[in-house]
């Protein structure tokens, strides 16, 4: 139901608009600013550098695997009713992690979070697609990605600052004051809307896949203590590897599939679904690597790593809207893969300063913050601008799955290089002992003082210097990933949009 068959009021479709971009600053928010928290909590509530990984990718592992499924659900079931029940869901969550008694009970209630985001911003963003047409789609899906942005922008600074005048648990406080004004504006603003001639749930398929994120991010996981060929990471990643493949033949076979497999023939589609993926490498797994870095390998405080971070983000506040503004004139394939060219040279960079004072990080993550600030502003407009309206909550899904999936596997994938480094400098100084995994693991994690307990033949500045060597040297490794992933874009979003056949789309 399109609104020029149920008018809705231009103050309506605003209030629309604020409540979806309220969502789309929480859920960035809730994941940048928690990835901060994470050496405070640590000294609160202890744990093992696997356990406090989970803060994060509990959150971002059930976030990414079930948008795509929350993006189905909206389209049948009625995307106002999943929206209200996802952003009520969130500001719970968000109060009991407040709440939370120990680590066990902070991963499994930020897994809980991810479950909820994951419904509110499907089936947001596929009511704005529903309710907005033409250039005012643009401008609507482009403020979206500036408030996304604007989440992350904001908030290792707020993190910072809360943790250091209130601590960690006043962090997630923050989900309540965005979620709770949504419900209620969602509530008085957003009409009821399916997809046409929507039949059951591909249940089957949703399971599927979701199984198959879920398995190849745990394998990633187990790499720091257990190897790239450990029992564990292996049988996980085969699995997941076999789990992918029943379920594209399960999505071939289905009259109505979760996932329309067609769209993928499409060269533009598939350069839509490459940004997200290139700015997880290029950009959001630094919002996660540089405070663990920068508080728990050289001694940072919260507040002061912040200020630093927010060089960043910073860009993402205004970078965006340019880019939109941009696009009037100018390719907007172009622009973001000019814009991801210019943040992979800020990781070169980054890399060459990784080793100095604070102060000189400042302007190659300024650089990189605004290359990334470029495809940001215009990716979320582009997800939904190749298929027709009909399949806006499959499209909405497919592109939230590609980038908070793909940041959740980054995340696993990064961190578990960053432990491998950290392992072979280890071995090349000499260290020894059945503890040298867990020693890498607790660096790559941001726990100094326990590789110390667990390597306590190596002075602290050792430990220091190799892990910043590895650092080092994985930026160049994302640096490589964003530029190859910037020529894909240039390639496969050079032409304008073919039109897509929306009676082969829908029915597919």
């Amino acid at each position: 139901m399109s609104h020029a068959s149920s008018p809705v009021s231009t103050a309506h479709a605003g209030l629309l608009l604020l409540a979806v971009c309220a969502v789309g600053l929480a859920m960035p928010l809730s994941f940048s600013a928690g990835a901060l928290a994470v050496p405070a909590i640590a000294r609160d509530l202890g744990g093992s550098a696997a356990a406090l990984n989970w803060v994060t990718n509990a959150f971002m592992l059930a976030f990414g695997s079930l948008l795509m499924v929350a993006g189905a659900l909206a389209d049948r079931f009625g995307r106002r009713r999943l929206f209200l029940a996802g952003t009520a869901g969130f500001a719970v969550s968000s109060v009991l992690l407040c709440l939370a008694p120990s680590l066990l009970w902070l991963d499994l209630l930020r897994a809980c979070q991810g479950v909820a985001a994951a419904a509110s911003l499907a089936s947001g963003s596929a009511a704005l697609a529903q309710r907005f047409e033409g250039p005012a789609r643009l401008r609507a899906f482009s403020l979206l990605g500036t408030t996304f942005g604007t989440g992350l922008a904001v908030g290792p600074l707020l993190a910072g600052s809360l943790v250091a005048a209130l601590g960690w648990r006043a962090v997630f406080a923050a989900g309540v004051a965005l979620a709770g004004p949504a419900w209620w504006l969602a509530r008085r603003a957003m009409q009821e809307s399916r997809a046409p001639a929507s039949g059951p749930l591909d249940w089957p398929g949703a399971l599927a896949f979701t199984a198959t994120v879920s398995l190849l991010t745990l394998a990633l996981m187990q790499v720091p203590l257990h190897g790239w060929f450990g029992a564990g990471t292996l049988g996980c990643a085969g699995a997941s590897l076999g789990l992918l493949v029943v379920f594209i033949a399960i999505e071939r076979r289905r009259a109505q599939p979760m996932l329309d497999l067609s769209l993928f023939r499409y060269a533009r589609f598939v350069g839509v679904q490459v940004l997200p993926v290139a700015t997880c490498y290029g950009y959001v797994v630094l919002l996660v690597l540089l405070p663990l870095h920068l508080i728990g390998i050289e001694g940072l405080g919260p507040a002061h790593a912040g200020l630093v971070m927010l060089a960043l983000s910073a860009p993402m506040l205004g970078v965006p809207l340019l880019a939109a503004r941009l696009a009037r004139d100018w390719s907007a394939g172009g622009l973001c893969g000019a814009g991801l060219l210019v943040a992979a040279l800020g990781l070169a960079w980054l890399s060459t300063r990784i080793d100095g004072a604070p102060a000189g990080l400042v302007a190659p993550l300024l650089l990189i913050g605004a290359g990334t600030g470029l495809p940001w502003g215009l990716m979320d407009a582009l997800s939904v601008s190749v298929v027709p309206t009909p399949r806006a909550g499959m499209a909405a899904g497919i592109f939230g799955t590609m980038r908070v999936a793909g940041e959740g596997i980054a995340l696993a994938l990064v961190g578990a290089l960053l432990a491998a480094l950290g392992q072979s400098r280890l071995l090349r100084v000499g260290a020894t002992g059945d503890h040298i995994p867990a020693a890498a693991a607790a660096l790559a994690a941001g726990d100094l003082g326990q590789a110390m307990r667990l390597l306590p033949a190596l002075p602290a500045s050792r430990l220091v210097a190799l892990q910043t060597d590895a650092l080092q040297l994985l930026l160049w490794v994302l640096c490589a990933i964003t530029g190859i992933a910037a020529l894909v874009v240039l390639v496969m979003l050079r032409r304008p949009a073919a039109p897509i056949d929306a009676h082969a789309s829908a029915s597919a």
